[in-house]
């Protein structure tokens, strides 16, 4: 029931103190897996609050309030909440203030999320306590509503960007003088505390704190202001990071991680570091002001990197101040591969598949179970330390031994093609279906789309080089996308819009300029795949194909559609909208077990080490990703009018169309899938 400001006032002068921030998993064996992680990060780490993340438009409002209850309630630990404001009815915003209320919450963020939508999206028909309350369209209506209806009962906490707000009003001109005003105002009006845009220049964030410490308004004298920093988990995560916040890397720092990219686990390690230098720099930066210091981690759901960082920047207290055995009620698993000595597991990541999702923890000092013959540890003069002492969890964190590889066992996430039982699966931020554009930037790329032949232009002319960004991706294409362009235009060309893909590898070297990853001297293997739109006619034809003796035993298809319908080759009966959770097509034949499988489309094999899969597609990571796939689809038409004629086209187009991903195993013939597809 603590607020945030009450106990970092409770900290002494020359204290440093951090927050934690999490995202709702989108599967709900992520949301188990991550439960473990906060208990263990939560008693290895000892942050002084965590974050729940909530998605814009209160997308993600019921698992926000689920993960919310879990760190409060559960775990006893001080939550605050995220809440927008946006495209949400009073009544919802009503409600989550309740619920945090019932909860125990007295720590809210308060935040606008994406720009009001037009009145015309509202549905006339709809319960007017559900509609959208126009009378919020800043933070600042949130912070003043909030302090209005519950007076000093919440602690609130706004967000702020240390080298500007990159909004629709002002795209290109990024300033933090621009911000002051708005700032100002969203203070004053009842803000305890600031919590920042995740940054990487420390330089402009020196100029941010000065700027705000000396403002002539006094609003920032003493406010607690939290920078917001981001640990690096990958190459790729921090290119699209930044290119969405529009946070700036400087170039010393981007250098560094140029020149190790191909490695996840070089980026990674350079990643500790350099978050480690802005740390102690921001560290020499707050000393300026008196008072505790604080630090907010944006996770991602992954705890290495950030146990590292904080163990290295000494932010977390003495470990061995706690060397104290915690019993944990929670049976001990069957986990299968952890051994000290005898064969390895007979594959890779088995006890993260049906394993039960509980930490291991082991209590020294035990009772002997028969005293008469069995001596105890004292007796035989061998006393065991305490293995799960604060100084052992944190070790656990931090990958050490057989139980910290089993717990970060997902520490090199791969978005929406990685495992979807880590916490971490999904996009990085966790907010839902968005564009990542304006609607007028939306407008300007893909103009005023009425056919599907205009779709099937936009998405050649971004294979072409010609188009930064489609609905679906904000990236450009890859460099080995670049050896397959010429059957993803053609598959383009005839109506079906590929979203993703990948060619077929076989044992290419690590070091290799287009395809190689990993450690030197490794070995690089791709099975082809590919994802697309495709009208349900074209779909029905493609199925059929699919479903045929000479193709069947050789391809892997997963097929959706808005409706929540679901096609498989993967086990067996078609799944409708009344008949979720049940298995896909009678008719195929093969390798099927009665359950889903987990395809491995991307592994390399490195000396020294396991083999390692970063690229799988399943059943669970699929569903999850189409739902949103469609979500993007929907987000898309509502750039335009309600009625014009682009948003009557993708609304339709939205409806009628499947996503299929189509996987062929025969990674040695490069030409096998586009065989099938384009004949």
């Amino acid at each position: 029931m603590e607020k945030i400001t009450d106990k970092i006032a409770a900290l002494p002068a020359d204290a440093n103190y951090f927050s934690l921030e999490f995202f709702p998993p989108k599967t709900s064996i992520g949301f188990s897996n991550l439960r473990d992680r906060l208990d263990r990060m939560a008693r290895a780490l000892r942050p002084l609050f965590i974050n729940v993340t909530w998605g814009a438009g209160g997308s993600t409002a019921s698992k926000s309030m689920e993960l919310a209850e879990i760190c409060q309630r559960e775990l006893g630990l001080t939550t605050c909440l995220h809440l927008t404001c946006t495209n949400m009815s009073r009544k919802m915003i009503d409600q989550a203030l309740e619920d945090a209320k019932a909860l125990g919450i007295r720590n809210i963020l308060a935040l606008r999320g994406d720009p009001p939508r037009a009145a015309e999206y509202q549905n006339p028909n709809e319960d007017p306590e559900d509609a959208f309350d126009e009378g919020f369209v800043w933070a600042i209506d949130l912070v003043k509503y909030i302090r209005l209806k519950y007076g000093n009962y919440f602690c609130i906490g706004v967000a702020t960007y240390p080298e500007g707000h990159a909004d629709e009003s002002h795209p290109s001109g990024q300033s933090l003088e621009h911000d002051l005003p708005y700032l100002v105002d969203k203070t004053l009006a009842g803000a305890d505390f600031l919590m920042t845009q995740l940054f990487f220049d420390t330089d402009a964030y020196d100029k941010f704190e000065r700027r705000l410490r000396e403002h002539p308004s006094g609003a920032f004298e003493t406010i607690p202001i939290l920078p917001g920093l981001m640990p690096i988990q990958s190459y790729q995560m921090i290119k699209r990071t930044t290119k969405l916040s529009h946070a700036k890397v400087p170039d010393a720092i981007m250098a560094r991680l140029d020149a190790v990219k191909k490695d996840d686990e070089k980026v990674k390690n350079v990643g500790v570091d350099v978050l480690c230098e802005i740390v102690e720099r921001v560290k020499e930066i707050k000393n300026r002001t008196p008072g505790p210091k604080g630090f907010h981690f944006y996770t991602l759901n992954l705890e290495k990197a950030v146990s590292f960082i904080i163990e290295r920047t000494h932010l977390i207290t003495n470990p061995a101040e706690d060397e104290s055995a915690v019993d944990d009620d929670g049976p001990l698993p069957n986990i299968p591969g952890l051994v000290i000595s005898g064969p390895p597991s007979s594959r890779r990541r088995a006890s993260t598949i049906g394993s039960e999702p509980y930490n291991r923890v082991i209590v020294s000092e035990r009772t002997p179970s028969h005293p008469e013959y069995e001596a105890s540890q004292a007796d035989a003069a061998i006393k065991a330390e305490a293995v799960n002492t604060r100084a052992n969890t944190l070790a656990i964190s931090e990958g050490e031994g057989a139980l910290g590889r089993e717990a970060t066992w997902d520490d090199f996430p791969n978005g929406r093609w990685g495992d979807a039982r880590s916490p971490a699966y999904g996009e990085i931020d966790g907010y839902g279906p968005t564009l990542h554009v304006t609607h007028a930037q939306a407008r300007a790329l893909w103009g005023q789309p009425k056919s599907l032949e205009d779709v099937s232009r936009l998405f050649v002319r971004h294979l072409k080089g010609e188009l930064s960004a489609i609905p679906w991706t904000e990236e450009e294409v890859h460099e080995e996308t670049g050896t397959i362009t010429e059957q993803l235009l053609r598959l383009n060309e005839q109506g079906l819009w590929t979203v993703a893909s990948q060619p077929a590898v076989n044992g290419l070297r690590s070091e290799d300029p287009t395809f190689g990853w990993g450690p030197r001297h490794g070995f690089i293997f791709q099975k082809a795949f590919v994802e697309f739109f495709v009208p349900s006619s074209t779909w029905k034809m493609l199925h059929e194909k699919l479903k045929s003796p000479g193709v069947s035993g050789m391809v892997t298809y997963y097929a959706a559609n808005a409706a929540g319908e679901y096609l498989s080759s993967d086990i067996s009966k078609t799944v409708t909208a009344s008949t979720a959770g049940q298995a896909t097509d009678d008719s195929d034949e093969g390798y099927r077990t009665g359950e889903s499988t987990t395809n491995a489309v991307t592994w390399g094999v490195f000396p020294g080490k396991e083999i390692v899969t970063p690229t799988i597609i399943e059943e669970v990571s699929f569903r999850a990703w189409a739902e949103e796939a469609f979500g993007i689809f929907g987000e898309w038409a509502r750039v335009y009018n309600k009625g014009s004629e682009s948003s009557k086209f993708l609304e339709a187009a939205s409806k009628d169309c499947w996503l299929v991903n189509i996987i062929h195993h025969d990674y040695m013939d490069k030409d096998a899938l586009w065989s099938i597809l384009l004949k």
